[in-house]
């Protein structure tokens, strides 16, 4: 069997890798746009959930794959600058270069060919050619613009502005502060993935970032602006850019999965918003999901393409239902501001409505506890 993956991220990379030490034999190869080391954005996170999936799916590898990662077993909320800790959260973290670099040497370990620097203008010659051609290109997916009449995508683009920095000051929680100014509210996504960085995403409301006037500054203002509204946790670090531009969610999705002997991973699939951490995650799930399918069915692609779907389609909506609950409560967040700190972190934890306060309470009983003190009229509830 003959598979080309377009798009060498960590769904495609980790799809060719599981498959072809599934099957020496099969002719894997994976064609990526971008130079073999260029990367942008900073670390990336998983929790131990996510974990748990690639330590089933490649014990040998899952111990290469987090060798070097920062470990945290707790997050906290920063609210009126009060850091409200929240335990039993597990979260491992690395640099997003050293995660791909990590898949890249494995894949060609085993016999994966990979292509850098290679744009496909039209990728039917490539599938004419193969077995199976698995879109593993991202949220901006060639492969799906060029058959968008078959996958029927859909996009909605949400309102706040994100931009992504990094930081020498650690972070070494997963950290969420929300800094209250003259002009609204600013919300920092923070974490150390590396033995001196740290991710800083910076969110704000589109009416905020117009009156500070971000609309109308440079990027190196723009950064300028952020290391100063959040100066009191950066201490005398600053603000690092790569690329560090702002920009809206765009959320994705396909009605339509495949066509012919094409299919969709990863976030040419569909993205799930960065503030569940799950995209990542949910790339390499998709990469799982499509080796098992395929593995069960060697000789049968269509049979298991349809099998790939139908293990993936339910998590994958909700994931998604998910992360809009998630976003719809940061763009309102203005309406919780007024809440002490430690209601509004056990408001922040409940926001998508998929975890209740005995959820909560078994996975952070010391927190649900001082929740609890301060509302002993409370009742477990759902989160509208």
């Amino acid at each position: 069997m003959k598979i080309a993956v377009i798009g060498a991220g960590p769904a495609g990379l980790y799809f060719a890798l599981l498959h072809k030490k599934h099957d020496p034999s099969l002719d894997i190869s994976v064609i990526e746009q971008n130079p073999r080391d260029a990367t942008y954005g900073w670390g990336v996170v998983f929790s131990d959930i996510g974990l748990a999936f690639l330590k089933a799916a490649d014990p040998e590898f899952f111990a290469e794959f987090t060798a070097g990662h920062e470990k945290c077993d707790y997050m906290e909320v920063v609210h009126r600058g009060t850091h409200v800790q929240i335990e039993g959260n597990h979260f491992s973290r690395t640099a997003r270069i050293d995660m791909l670099g990590t898949l890249q040497r494995a894949c060609e370990r085993v016999g994966v060919r990979i292509e850098y620097d290679r744009r496909i203008d039209d990728v039917r010659p490539i599938a004419a050619e193969v077995d199976l051609l698995v879109a593993a290109d991202g949220g901006n997916s060639a492969v799906r613009s060029q058959y968008v009449e078959h996958f029927l995508p859909s996009f909605e683009r949400r309102r706040n502005k994100f931009a992504w920095y990094g930081t020498r000051q650690r972070f070494h929680p997963v950290s969420l502060i929300f800094r209250e100014t003259k002009h609204g509210v600013f919300i920092a996504h923070s974490y150390q993935y590396s033995p001196d960085l740290s991710t800083f995403l910076v969110e704000v409301a589109p009416e905020t970032w117009e009156r500070a006037g971000l609309h109308r500054a440079t990027d190196e203002e723009s950064r300028r602006y952020c290391a100063e509204v959040f100066r009191p946790e950066l201490g005398g670090h600053e603000l690092l850019s790569n690329r560090s531009r702002w920009f809206e969610a765009n959320v994705v999705k396909n009605e339509r999965w495949t066509h012919e002997n094409i299919v969709l991973i990863g976030d040419a699939l569909r993205t799930v918003h960065f503030s569940l951490g799950s995209g990542t995650r949910m790339a390499m799930q998709d990469a799982i999901a499509l080796h098992k399918a395929l593995a069960d069915r060697p000789a049968e692609i269509p049979a298991a393409l349809a099998a790939f779907e139908a293990a993936r389609r339910p998590a994958s909506s909700s994931f998604q239902s998910a992360a809009a609950r998630s976003l719809d409560w940061y763009e309102n967040v203005a309406a919780k501001l007024h809440l002490d700190p430690i209601s509004f972190a056990y408001d922040y934890m409940r926001r998508t409505g998929h975890v209740s306060h005995d959820d909560l309470k078994q996975r952070a009983p010391h927190f649900v506890a001082a929740y609890e003190r301060q509302s002993p009229d409370c009742q477990p509830r759902r989160t509208a």
